[in-house]
């Protein structure tokens, strides 16, 4: 039987000046100081994106206003039985004022320079996608009524 897989949500949130927010995994936690967007798991009975708003809020301090889903990867790691969904959306937040509680570090990168960090490895295929343009979340957002 086919293991069913841990749904998570990610925020690619970007500001006016197109810096993209990232956050290092903490020593401590699975895939220690590898890069990713601030997100985690949806709990039984939630919507994409009350996880995705209860996730910033617990991870960043603020309050997710908008999000729209920008792509999603279905990733297995070697050290866990159970595949992870990930869905990406881009997200805007009331202030890019952060109070991060849940990364070693956070930094806001231009979308050519997110390659110079060490990502997990289930986000690689949408940073190359933002690192191209090929996505452009604050476009995105805008175009989103």
């Amino acid at each position: 039987m086919k293991a069913e897989a841990i749904v998570v949500v990610a925020a690619v949130i970007e500001r006016a000046d197109r810096r993209l927010l990232i956050g290092q995994r903490r020593r401590g936690d699975t895939s220690p100081l590898k890069w990713e967007f601030p997100g985690g798991k949806v709990k039984e009975g939630e919507s994409d994106e009350v996880a995705l708003a209860r996730e910033l809020h617990e991870e960043l301090g603020v309050r997710l206003v908008k999000s729209v889903p920008v792509g999603r990867v279905v990733h297995k790691y070697a050290e866990t039985a159970t595949p992870l969904e990930i869905r990406f959306f881009a997200a805007q937040i009331e202030s890019t004022e952060i109070h991060p509680t849940a990364f070693e570090q956070t930094t806001w990168a231009l979308p050519r320079e997110l390659s110079e960090y060490d990502f997990l490895a289930a986000n690689r295929e949408l940073v190359a996608n933002l690192a191209i343009g090929r996505i452009k979340p604050g476009e995105i957002l805008a175009a989103a009524r």
